[in-house]
């Protein structure tokens, strides 16, 4: 090809190609409560005084669940926890604006929507303690919580296709953390469940951090929500620490759901407890940013809204936790009595037939026990259940 034929370069680097930036894409966050708690009337929920104290009980419930749960942990008598301390909006908000006859998929925080939706608070301990028969939640439409991240995404998509196909007037709800929004599992099933139209609702509680990791270093986009349009499904960005925000985001994701159309909703909140017990937070964050979302504290903001609206001097407060604590005792009580697991429960009910090789993992286990009977010692000391 001589100069004369070579094609001109175009007249700008574009070429007048444009397509889509991340800045046309703008997507507002949905408040009904100022910081000060100061409400905007017409976006109120239809509560009575009642239901609008309610919400703070159960929110005083997941809060102060945590703070047993967590001291529980640091006396060696639960697994690690993890704590919903600063997103407790978030949690009872979504959870209060649910079915009862809707699947709820939790990833870990969210005590107080769980209790809420029927989970006894004995079988939600003896989870944390390791105990099989409490992960499938029984008694409550409670899947068993999702500790790998995002795995339970393409379940969820999963469930609604098949309520979609029982024309079952339910929803799957899927809450996950920012750091789920990073993996693959949650590239295929909200794909999924966007092609089949599955009556989902994604819950994503946006608290910053992916263990360690903060969110403008795990993904270059400004937002969860704006990531639903690649999948063709609706997203919803909300104040996750106003707890009546949320309640009405949810309500809308779920009635849109239930019209075929999977919601995407990122709930814009903050984890003020470390990852889980097993973490020490001030190793990647500082305490200036902490006291600032402490100063945004979800029951503070509420307690405010409550307080002007006249409902609050009805609430006793101390009588509230006060309750919450015998019912956490009696929880512990409960579990302790648990009957103990023999060593075959690891190797049991995940197959109908187990295959050879958890027959030999088995066997070796057991001779390990039987050579080392010292090991009972140790076993005898764990606590019950």
């Amino acid at each position: 090809m001589t100069d004369e034929t070579r094609p001109s370069p175009p007249r700008s680097p574009d070429a007048g190609v444009r397509g889509i930036r991340q800045e046309d894409v703008s997507i507002d966050t949905y408040r009904v409560l100022g910081p000060d708690g100061s409400p905007d009337i017409d976006r109120l929920p239809d509560f009575d005084a009642d239901t609008f104290r309610d919400v703070y009980r159960w929110m005083l419930l997941q809060r102060t669940f945590d703070d047993r749960a967590t001291k529980l942990q640091r006396r060696g008598r639960l697994g690690t926890y993890a704590s919903g301390q600063g997103q407790e909006a978030a949690i009872i908000g979504s959870g209060f604006a649910l079915a009862d006859d809707d699947w709820i998929f939790p990833y870990g925080r969210e005590a107080g929507a769980l209790l809420m939706h029927g989970l006894s608070m004995r079988d939600l301990l003896l989870y944390w303690r390791g105990v099989e028969d409490a992960s499938r939640m029984e008694g409550a439409n409670v899947f068993g919580l999702a500790i790998s991240i995002g795995s339970h995404i393409p379940l969820v998509a999963g469930m609604g296709w098949g309520m979609k196909l029982d024309d079952a007037e339910r929803v799957a709800f899927a809450n996950l953390g920012d750091g789920a929004t990073s993996t693959g599992a949650f590239h295929e099933g909200l794909n999924f469940a966007g092609v089949m139209e599955s009556p989902c609702v994604f819950f994503c509680q946006n608290n910053q951090y992916a263990i360690s990791l903060p969110f403008e270093k795990q993904t270059a986009a400004d937002t969860v929500a704006q990531k639903a349009l690649a999948y063709g499904v609706d997203g919803i960005r909300v104040d996750g620490n106003d707890v009546l925000a949320v309640y009405n985001a949810v309500t809308e994701a779920r009635r849109r759901a239930l019209e075929g159309r999977p919601v995407l909703v990122e709930a814009v909140t903050y984890r003020r407890a470390a990852h889980t017990t097993s973490d020490d937070p001030t190793r990647y964050r500082d305490d200036d940013e902490v006291e600032e979302w402490a100063r945004r504290d979800p029951l503070e903001r509420y307690r405010n809204f409550l307080a002007e609206a006249g409902y609050l001097e009805e609430v006793d407060e101390d009588a509230v936790r006060a309750e919450v604590d015998d019912q956490f005792s009696d929880a512990v009580d409960a579990a302790d009595a648990f009957e103990r697991r023999g060593v075959e429960a690891m190797f049991e009910y995940l197959h109908e037939e187990t295959p050879p090789e958890l027959r030999r993992q088995r066997r070796e286990y057991e001779q390990f026990l039987a050579d080392h009977p010292e090991m009972y010692d140790y076993i005898e000391q764990r606590p019950k259940g």
